[in-house]
Formats: structure tokens, C-alpha cells, sequence
């Protein structure tokens, strides 16, 4: 059974909109597992977008990790922890555990795949969504789900740029609800990428 793990957040500048390698890294420093295991996902933090691509934390703000429930004790020495994430240090307060819970509305803020034979930066609407066909397919949720693509986004690895798009998928069974939220769309999920949430 996953969950997500979530810890209260605190800095004193803001951090980077687009953070999801440089938290990647801070974390895997403190926690080797995680740079080399596809368990866990590490969900975008949430913040209040204060211009220059940068987002200051608010006191709803959490840094949250999707692992397995038998994984929790791994995690746990993040607590009382301080990270550097770019210039910004974040200090990491007491978890919380929250259960995955089914809904018929699942929202993801940046769905990244790779589509055979286009570079990254040039995959069309089209070919995005065609690629999320496939693998809905094969979660066995594509009959009756519906997938609708919202803004396009990037993520930056150093000097490269991946292009990807918010997804927001509806009509979900509780069964396909749980496993799109156990499984994910597309890569980077270490990053916060294809990490998925209930709406409502």
C-alpha cells in the first residue's frame, strides 16, 4: 500500500517555481534511496507564485513523498531537517501520513513521456495525448476515463528542458483511481512529475 508522506515546510525566501531537480537532489543527498529507487515519488510543493518563476511558501505549504507504507521509517530523518533547494534553505518539519484515497477526478500538474521518433522539446498535443492513451491502456482505465490536457509546462535538468502538460483525468472506477495514483503517467516522478491527486 503507498501513501503520501507529508511533512510541514518553512523557508525565508522563495524558492524556484520549476524546483523539481533541485529538490530531487537536495533530498537524495540526505537520502541515497531514493535517487536510485522508482518507489518514490516526490509531489511539486505548493506556493504563491510572487513573479521572476519564483513561489513563496505559505503555512499550507508541504514538502509530500508517495512511498510505500512499509518505507515510511526511511524517510522519516528528513524531519527537523534543513535543505538547500538553489539558494533557498527549507526547513522540514513533523509528517503526516495521508492514505491514498479513490476519486473520480485525478489531477496532475506536469505529465511528462517520451514519444518514440520527436525530440522533447517538439511533442505535439497530439502526440502527448496519444502516448497517454497507451499507457492508460495499459493501467486498463482508458475505456471509460476521459483525459483532458491542460497547460503546457517544462521541467529544467541543468541545461536541458523536458516539455510536458498538466493532465486532469475524469470518470476514474475507485480501482482505476488507486492505481493511476499508485503507478503515474510518464517519468520523472522523482521530480513531481505524472504524480497524481484527488480533486474535490
Amino acid at each position: 500500500m503507498n501513501v503520501d508522506l507529508s511533512f510541514h515546510l518553512s523557508a525565508q525566501a522563495p524558492i524556484p517555481a520549476d524546483h523539481g531537480y533541485s529538490l530531487f537532489g537536495a533530498l537524495s543527498r540526505m537520502l541515497p534511496n531514493i535517487h536510485c529507487e522508482n518507489e518514490f515519488g516526490i509531489h511539486p510543493i505548493q506556493g504563491r507564485q510572487v513573479g521572476n518563476r519564483q513561489l513563496s511558501l505559505l503555512p499550507s505549504s508541504r514538502l509530500t513523498i508517495r512511498l510505500p507504507a512499509e518505507r515510511i521509517a526511511e524517510v522519516l530523518p528528513l524531519a527537523g531537517s534543513t535543505i538547500q533547494v538553489e539558494s533557498s534553505l527549507l526547513a522540514i518539519g513533523t509528517p503526516h501520513i495521508y492514505p491514498l484515497r479513490p476519486s473520480t477526478a485525478l489531477y496532475s500538474r506536469l505529465v511528462v513521456i517520451k514519444v518514440a521518433g520527436k525530440q522533447p522539446g517538439r511533442i505535439s498535443p497530439e502526440d502527448f495525448m496519444a502516448a497517454v492513451r497507451k499507457q492508460m491502456e495499459s493501467l486498463g482505465c482508458a475505456e471509460l476515463a476521459i483525459s483532458k490536457l491542460g497547460k503546457r509546462r517544462t521541467l529544467r535538468i541543468k541545461q536541458a528542458e523536458i516539455v510536458g502538460y498538466e493532465l486532469l483525468v475524469e470518470n476514474l472506477s475507485a480501482d482505476e483511481s488507486l492505481d493511476l495514483q499508485l503507478q503515474g503517467l510518464g517519468g520523472r516522478r522523482h521530480m513531481g512529475c505524472g504524480l497524481f491527486t484527488p480533486i474535490g
